[in-house]
């Protein structure tokens, strides 16, 4: 089957899971997922991998992402979205509130997810147990803000642009812009806008999947050893690593920043991925093999 990466513009009401169908259908195949969850609400880029590009998920899932998000002040949500049900209403800050609100959530913060979301507690998703009547205690979070600017004000609504680490809930985010203004609000609109340096723009109508070229691995911040065919059916058959990689340089495009002790990086069979392989203090291990 065909495997690679998919960009696609999730459409308003229907969720990221719907929005997989049409792909499915055409590969043929299930083994198709996204990379970040989109609300049922939102709209915007989905980052989708298929066949053997699965394994890649954990990278693509820890990308920084933007947004384009509308905030509606005087009122919150249980879901602090246009779905739920109210439960608190507030006047409508003014604008200079807001502004001062905003720069209270640059940098790194602390940040608590909404309870109704995908988080695991306790062995339970928190909007199961939201919607069982219970009350789940959401931990709050280390997330990054990069960029926070507001691009619109017409009371009660404000427009916001967000570029924030991965982890970040833009409702959560809303939420605690209000209440830092002493208001109370919901996020009406969200629209994601890019993941990494994958933008809307590139999505299109074709789901026919990419291949996984250093390009992309680069947009991971993923840097790259290259190896012969030879040395590839070692790698295929788990032969030990170090030989393989011995004397290969390790190339980069762009920024990547491997960490001291441990970092991963990407193994290309001329332009064919080929693994991804992690350094640790014990020398080189495997972490995936694509294949051939």
């Amino acid at each position: 089957m065909q495997s690679g990466l998919i960009l696609i513009n999730k459409k308003t009401g229907v969720t990221s899971f719907q929005a997989l169908g049409e792909i499915k259908r055409a590969l043929g195949t299930g083994k198709v997922g996204h990379t970040g969850t989109l609300d049922k609400f939102a709209s915007g880029l989905l980052v989708v991998l298929a066949g053997s590009a699965l394994k890649l998920a954990p990278w693509f899932s820890h990308c920084d992402k933007q947004y384009e998000g509308r905030i509606c002040f005087g009122v919150e949500t249980d879901t602090l979205d246009p779905e739920g049900s109210v439960i608190a209403e507030s006047a409508v800050p003014v604008r200079e509130k807001v502004e001062q609100a905003l720069s209270q959530f640059k940098g790194k913060i602390l940040q608590e997810p909404p309870i109704f979301s995908a988080i695991h507690v306790n062995g339970r998703r928190a909007s199961s147990l939201a919607r069982s009547g219970e009350k789940p205690e959401m931990k709050k979070r280390p997330v990054e803000i990069y960029k926070l600017e507001l691009r619109g004000w017409e009371p009660p609504f404000a427009d916001i642009f967000v570029h924030c680490s991965s982890g970040t809930y833009i409702r959560s985010l809303a939420r605690d812009i209000a209440l830092a203004a002493g208001s109370r609000a919901h996020l009406c609109a969200l629209t994601r806008t890019r993941v990494a340096s994958f933008t809307l723009d590139m999505s299109g109508k074709d789901i026919s999947p990419l291949p996984i070229t250093k390009t992309v691995i680069a947009a991971l911040g993923l840097p790259y050893f290259e190896i012969t065919l030879d040395e590839t059916e070692k790698l295929i058959h788990g032969k030990p690593l170090e030989p393989i990689l011995e004397g290969k340089e390790l190339f980069s495009q762009g920024e990547t920043s491997p960490a001291t002790e441990s970092f991963s990086a990407a193994v290309f069979a001329g332009e064919t991925l080929a693994a991804i392989v992690e350094r640790s203090t014990g020398g080189w291990k495997y972490r995936c093999v694509i294949g051939h």
